[in-house]
């Protein structure tokens, strides 16, 4: 045992020095020291939107790095450890290097994380496509999966819209908050399929149903969108589904038509009629970024894929419960023979793998 972890700590050490460059820590600790100092200032929550937004950036750095000194400060110490170590410690040794090679994993899948929007938050939008019933009930699974994804990752989220059918959702959209929320996220655009015995078929036969993902970087205040009023038709309506006491009781509900390209953007999950026009305004900036980038990229899917049709052939990830379990990434050929634990959050796997195919 000694020497397989003697051999597996010398891996990862040869690992860390080949990403070392990359790292980047010492301008890291310069640029967290001036956050830390802007932090001091005593005027600094005078404008609270941007200080939360120096705040979190702050927050992400400091994370960095931490985690990265840790597990340089380990890698230094865990040889002279392992050769002192008696039977018992190895045990002990051998969890903890275990845990440091996921560490290092997944401190490394942030390092590819370095487009101008993967730091920041993500506006991700759910839409029902073939399969009837099947497809309804499959949106709302995939919204769960995202918002326990998002969960577990300790990130904020907020439902700006929903459009619920008797079978689940016809559409959603929800922000999320949390740093490299879009980084990580960008991967899960495109078309998704489900495989399935019905439940909503009285003979219970097997059901291909779809839905698509729509992956957006949210837009900072600052960015630069030129949007006329004269472009814009804003349309008010009574909010549909539950709500508070005013939600289904006044027109609170904000649809908005970007005229020129026919962009519509609904929002009605808040309870004041202006929380949602900012909401619904927050959603179509982002879709304007998206277009404006898909305008300058090279190849339409460096940024997010080909906008495909709801329906076969044009999925990426197929979830298969019958007659095998398996879910299978079709771009990286990624499987996970779990959905279940797929279905609660579980689907950092994909986009690692995503992200190094990429990379």
């Amino acid at each position: 045992m000694k020497k397989e972890l003697l051999d597996l700590t010398r891996e990862l050490q040869e690992k860390f020095q080949s990403v070392q460059s990359n790292l980047d820590l010492d301008n890291k600790r310069q640029e967290l020291k001036s956050f830390q100092s802007k932090m001091e200032e005593s005027d600094f929550w005078d404008d609270p939107n941007k200080a939360q937004k120096v705040s979190q950036k702050a927050a992400h750095l400091e994370e960095f790095i931490k985690n990265w000194e840790g597990i340089e400060s380990s890698l230094k110490d865990f040889p002279e450890l392992i050769e002192m170590a008696n039977d018992q410690e190895l045990n002990d040794l051998s969890k903890e290097v275990v845990l440091l090679n996921t560490k290092f994993v997944q401190g490394e899948t942030t390092l590819l994380l370095s487009g101008p929007y993967d730091q920041g938050n993500v506006i991700l939008t759910l839409h029902v496509g073939n399969g009837g019933q099947d497809a309804e009930d499959f949106t709302q699974i995939l919204e769960r999966m995202y918002l326990r994804f998002a969960e577990n990752k300790g990130w904020k989220t907020q439902i700006l819209d929903e459009s619920p059918s008797d079978s689940g959702l016809k559409s959603a959209t929800i922000e999320i908050s949390g740093p490299m929320a879009y980084g990580m996220m960008k991967s899960e655009h495109g078309v998704h399929r489900l495989i399935r015995l019905s439940p909503f078929n009285a003979k219970n036969l097997r059901q291909t149903s779809f839905a698509r993902v729509e992956i957006l970087p949210e837009v900072e205040d600052d960015t630069e969108l030129d949007i006329a009023e004269t472009d814009l038709r804003i349309d008010v309506f009574r909010a549909s589904g539950c709500g508070g006491q005013s939600v289904n009781t006044t027109d609170s509900a904000v649809r908005i038509t970007y005229l020129p390209l026919d962009i519509v953007v609904t929002c009605q999950n808040e309870k004041s009629q202006l929380q949602n026009k900012q909401s619904a305004m927050k959603v179509l900036k982002s879709r304007l970024l998206q277009l404006k980038l898909e305008q300058q990229a090279e190849k339409l899917e460096e940024l997010r894929g080909e906008l495909m049709e709801n329906s076969f052939g044009s999925q990426i990830r197929t979830y298969t419960l019958q007659p095998y379990k398996l879910v299978k990434d079709h771009r990286t050929n990624t499987e996970h023979n779990n959905p279940d634990k797929v279905f609660d959050g579980e689907i950092e796997v994909f986009i690692e793998s995503f992200l190094r195919k990429k990379r």
